[in-house]
């Protein structure tokens, strides 16, 4: 007996199927909630030409061809395009403070030398001061002064600096270091100090007084210009010594052995391997040196030297004893002047010999105490 089929499960089967293809072929749902075409070809649109909507909600084309519509700016795009200040901008607050702190009152300084007690403005105190005899002393005594310090400072100070940076001895390196902080002292002490030693009841004289039994001691100089240039020469030298014992260090110790297995005599190599290449920073220090005594005030003011009247003690002398203000500025602008003009005869040298020592490679030499 034939079992009969079921043709009601067989046709439901066979629609589920048809279905299913159907379902296969049909339009998908997007992402974004839009419709997609079917990748096979069924009723619905192609996939190559149709519309998919942008993930923004705008409509985007195809990149087949067709336009696109631009994305939406985004919070960091609106950021980048806002234009940040340039470099003058910055500039801007320490020129002003410079301007105020240092110009101004340089300004007030200049107006006032053209300003006579009885008003108005004229050059009649400039021919008035440079006229008087203690003015041309004064320029005369801080002229020789300044060279006389610079000379002393730059002897001593390259003596000093070939033995720390050459010589091999104890306690170099803790003298190298010492320099660097005997700058930060002030003038005044290191005039007090040579008082201490050198003044009229100082240790030297009284230890005199003492084994000879005399009545004064034989040193009685820092009243003079002499003990002004002492101290100034005591002062300065280790702004000679910083810029020699930067160079020193830069140089190649392959020139210096060199030179010595070749039997050039100490002398010899520091005068023709060490001093040209030292030329730029010995320079450079004494240029410094030269521009700090002329302006220098405490040292003088602090020896007690009376008679001893430079630039920077006559202003003093005109605006606080005198009360000639206007005599006090064109001093000061003539001192001023003399400065800027000796800064700049520093730089054309400096720029014709070639500028300083750049560095170099090779071997840091031998520091004393290493």
């Amino acid at each position: 007996m034939t079992p009969r089929t079921d043709t009601t499960n067989t046709a439901d089967a066979t629609d589920t199927a048809d279905a299913t293809d159907t379902a296969v072929g049909a339009a998908t749902a997007a992402p974004d909630g839009t419709a997609t075409a079917a990748p096979y070809g069924t009723p619905n649109a192609a996939p190559y030409g149709t519309a998919k909507a942008a993930p923004y909600g705008t409509a985007n084309a195809h990149p087949y061809g067709t336009a696109t519509a631009a994305p939406l700016p985004t919070p960091a795009s609106r950021r980048r395009s806002i234009r940040r200040p340039g470099p003058a901008l910055w500039a801007l607050p320490p020129l002003a403070a410079l301007a105020l702190v240092f110009l101004y009152p340089l300004a007030l300084v200049v107006w006032q030398s053209f300003t006579p007690e009885e008003g108005g403005h004229s050059t009649a105190p400039y021919t008035e001061v440079l006229a008087e005899a203690s003015f041309r002393e004064a320029l005369t005594n801080t002229v020789l002064i300044a060279v006389g310090a610079t000379v002393g400072a730059l002897l001593l100070g390259l003596a000093l600096s070939l033995v720390i940076a050459f010589v091999p001895f104890p306690g170099g390196r803790a003298l190298s270091r010492f320099i660097d902080l005997f700058l930060a002292f002030p003038s005044f002490l290191i005039t007090l100090a040579l008082l201490f030693l050198y003044g009229t009841v100082g240790m030297a004289n009284g230890l005199w007084t003492d084994l000879t039994g005399a009545a004064h001691g034989p040193l009685d100089f820092l009243h003079t210009p002499w003990g002004v240039l002492l101290a100034e020469v005591t002062y300065f030298t280790p702004f000679v010594m910083r810029p020699l014992l930067a160079a020193f260090s830069q140089l190649e110790t392959g020139q210096l052995e060199a030179a010595a297995s070749l039997g050039a005599r100490p002398w010899r190599i520091v005068r023709t391997v060490i001093l040209p290449e030292a030329l730029p920073a010995l320079a450079a220090g004494g240029a410094l040196v030269l521009v700090l005594c002329l302006n220098e005030f405490g040292i003088v003011l602090f020896t007690g030297a009376k008679d001893v009247v430079t630039l920077p003690m006559l202003v003093y002398t005109k605006a606080m004893l005198d009360g000639d203000y206007t005599g006090a500025c064109v001093v000061a602008v003539v001192n001023i002047a003399l400065s800027v003009a000796l800064y700049a005869l520093y730089r054309t040298l400096m720029s014709r010999t070639g500028g300083t020592a750049g560095p170099r490679s090779g071997r840091v030499p031998h520091r004393a105490g290493a």
